[in-house]
């Protein structure tokens, strides 16, 4: 009887959740009757911005001070302190808007290619910060003389008078000698730095990329919106909440709370009808599959055995791929829930605790941020890859957390001696207390883990100081290896996934965005700059032409000034044996920092070159100091030759059969 009645059964059962499933949807219908979203260029303009039009409905519908003017040539623009601005892109996932100033783009300043820089960005008391990636720079208008540490920018003379540009911060006395009659903030991407500084090409197309601001909700909006309301004003004082319904509140929507006690009946129907189905369709199959007794239902069994073992989930089993698998709440707990004073420090995948597992293990768990990651199998696979990467050199990943856990979280071991960016420049840094031997162990032990992961076919992609850890010995610990591989290639400047760090980035890939192994050659070649001069990869302190340290290092070497870039602390005048390791390491990184990747060495024959340096010179014995190979000439005097006559040396050299 069943079977002649099951298929009127079933489809009275699909009919009624569909129909249930029609209603919640129609109340948790989120328009607003009395908000009109618009579209002009390439933006769209959506809550909590609204358009400036005619319109009296949209027109008090977002944020006081988020109106949005839509120009004659369908260009979007936004006024920020009386000043108008240009609306490159809206992103609402991440709410932030990019904008550029709309004094110093091609519409207003026509053929002239010198953007006027005329007034300081006023946020004013709207609901923004600016994001991460931007930083102030100042003009100096009509001043008599630019200061050693700012840009003369020709094209904004008025009157013989000079412009001056810089990007640090001086005391308004500093100027006093200048007679400087106006100054004017402005805030760029940190990408341009080096841009902004080429008066010849660059200047404007780099002022005209803009800056970032980030957006933040409203105190007043807040219950509004968390009642499915969105926040606007009645006028343009009094504030009044939108509701989903069609109607309006002073404060919030105040039939929010049965809304969702009808939304949470008619989603309970929903399952029990889903669950009723599945049981139905179940049993029938169970029926037809007893009457169908044949030879291979065996073999179907312990094929669906074996599905169902497959999908078994890896929390419950403790392990995937060989990883153990945490509880979040576990992890949680071990950091003393994520407390700030935990924190070990913050990168550009997530940021680091010290937390102490049951078992006693003191670890450093990293919390990846959310916007970095994408799929979770995606993110489960290559955890499975890391943790397999095995070498004395690189941190031990311990295990990470599953897709049922509220945030993905990787756990390594714990090194407890900083990195060698706090060792040479930051906080554990003091002069002479990091000697040369020890520096040039550093440069060896990582040169051997980069080796390792290049030979497994995974590109560290930010190699720097900060992710290299030392322990109590001063043992090497790279960090971060192949985290990349975890994220998508194709970023834009939108997106935090990392890219590399400013300062160590292969300016091919800077370029080109093409990522290979001698993309870590170079910033290597920036890790053994800073080994050797004990300065940071980046400082805007310095001269505009020696900001990245790269660029201080190549320009150094090649005018045979190399004792200004050396720590004076490392024995280089005093030492003749050091004074030549450092001049072979000089020259090795001078390789690892050309431009064209065809030119830089492999990580193989940097290890090899390292070593024999390190062999070689560690005594008065013969070795690379008798000048038996082609190695060791080219090391002995490499501080007597020029870079043309180094490139020329390492074409022709062969490091393998160097005699270190």
């Amino acid at each position: 009887m069943f079977d002649h009645l099951h298929p009127h059964l079933l489809l009275l059962l699909v009919l009624l959740p569909i129909f249930f499933i029609t209603l919640l949807a129609q109340s948790n219908n989120s328009t607003h009757p009395s908000c009109r979203f618009d579209r002009c260029g390439n933006v769209n303009i959506s809550y909590p911005f609204w358009k400036m039009d005619s319109d009296s409905t949209s027109q008090f519908c977002g944020y006081q001070g988020f109106g949005i003017r839509c120009s004659e040539q369908d260009i979007p623009e936004i006024s920020l302190g009386g000043n108008p601005y240009y609306i490159r892109v809206i992103d609402y996932e991440y709410g932030t808007i990019f904008l550029s100033d709309y004094d110093v783009s091609p519409v207003v300043r026509g053929p002239n290619n010198c953007p006027r820089i005329r007034h300081d960005i006023n946020i004013g008391n709207l609901p923004f910060v600016f994001v991460q990636s931007t930083v102030n720079i100042s003009f100096h208008f009509d001043c008599n003389e630019c200061p050693s540490f700012a840009t003369e920018i020709p094209c904004l003379q008025r009157n013989g008078e000079k412009a001056c540009l810089t990007n640090i911060s001086r005391e308004e006395s500093v100027w006093d000698e200048y007679s400087c009659d106006q100054e004017v903030v402005t805030t760029v991407f940190q990408d341009v730095m080096d841009l902004i500084f080429d008066v010849t090409t660059n200047f404007s197309s780099a002022l005209e990329k803009g800056f970032g601001l980030r957006w933040e909700p409203i105190n007043e909006c807040q219950k509004c919106e968390e009642s499915d309301g969105q926040c606007g004003r009645r006028n343009e004082i009094e504030f009044i909440c939108f509701c989903s319904d069609g109607t309006t509140s002073k404060g919030y929507c105040k039939d929010s709370e049965k809304n969702v006690k009808k939304k949470v009946i008619i989603s309970l129907c929903s399952a029990v009808f889903g669950i009723l189905l599945m049981c139905v369709v179940f049993y029938i199959w169970r029926r037809r599959q007893n009457k169908r007794r044949s030879y291979g239902s065996s073999y179907r069994s312990r094929n669906i055995s074996s599905f169902t073992s497959s999908m078994t989930d890896p929390e419950k089993n403790g392990a995937y791929h060989g990883v153990q698998i945490f509880k979040y709440r576990e992890l949680e707990k071990a950091t003393n829930y994520f407390d700030s004073r935990n924190e070990l420090g913050d990168g550009g995948f997530g940021t680091v605790y010290e937390g102490k597992l049951k078992d006693g293990r003191v670890v450093a768990v990293k919390r990846l941020y959310e916007n970095n990651y994408k799929r979770v199998e995606q993110f489960m696979n290559e955890v499975g890859i890391l943790a397999h990467l095995r070498h004395r050199n690189l941190v031990s990943l311990y295990g990470c957390t599953t897709h049922h856990s509220r945030e993905l979280l990787l756990v390594y071991e714990y090194i407890s001696n900083g990195t060698v960016a706090d060792h040479l420049h930051g906080e554990k840094s003091s002069p002479g207390s990091l000697k040369w031997t020890t520096r040039m162990s550093i440069a060896v032990e990582t040169a051997s883990a980069l080796v390792y992961l290049h030979a497994s076919d995974v590109v560290h992609r930010d190699v720097k100081t900060n992710n290299i850890l030392l322990d109590n010995s001063f043992t090497v610990k790279v960090a971060d290896f192949g985290l990349s591989r975890l994220f998508p290639n194709n970023v834009t400047h939108v997106s935090t996934a990392p890219q590399g760090t400013p300062g160590y980035v292969d300016p091919e890939y800077h370029e080109c965005y093409q990522l290979t192994n001698k993309s870590d050659v170079y910033s290597f070649g920036v890790v053994l700059v800073e080994l050797i001069s004990s300065k940071p990869a980046v400082d805007i302190t310095r001269h505009r032409h020696e900001i990245n340290l790269s660029s201080m290092a190549l320009s150094k070497i090649q005018n045979d000034a190399l004792h200004e870039l050396v720590d004076p602390h490392l024995g280089y005048d005093t030492d003749n044996e050091i004074r030549k390791m450092i001049s072979a390491v000089a020259e090795l990184a001078f390789q690892c920092l050309q431009n064209d990747r065809d030119s830089r060495p492999s990580m193989d024959e940097v290890l090899e070159c390292l070593v024999a340096v390190q062999n070689g010179m560690s005594s008065n014995k013969h070795n690379m100091l008798d000048g038996t190979s082609d190695d060791a000439v080219l090391l002995n005097h490499s501080q007597d030759m020029s870079p043309d006559s180094v490139a020329a040396a390492w074409s022709t050299s062969t490091l393998s059969t160097s005699s270190g």
